[in-house]
């Protein structure tokens, strides 16, 4: 049930704090529809209670709980010393509230 966080990802978030959020975010298209993607902040979320908590190697992560089981890898992206996380894995099939 745990996630995949990468060294890189690891060692980026222990510098934040040692604390990262992965919830789905709603994106909608221009004619209509929409679609869940998971996204990952460095900080507590704003409702903890609604997350599950994990303590993994070192690090505090909450997880929205539709997104457990997903194969999920943390990561980081960027360039130019402007890093930000980046979730993939998880199934675009994953129901939010």
């Amino acid at each position: 049930m745990g996630i995949e966080v990468t060294a890189r990802a690891r060692e980026w978030l222990n510098k934040k704090g040692g604390v990262a959020t992965m919830r789905l975010s709603p994106r909608h298209g221009c004619c209509g529809g929409g679609a869940n993607v998971a996204v990952a902040e460095a900080r507590t979320p704003d409702e903890p209670t609604l997350y599950r908590r994990l303590e993994q190697d070192g690090l505090t992560l909450f997880i929205e709980p539709s997104l457990l089981g997903q194969g999920l890898v943390l990561d980081i992206e960027g360039f130019l010393g402007f890093r930000s996380l980046f979730v993939h894995g998880a199934s675009p099939y994953a129901q939010g509230k």
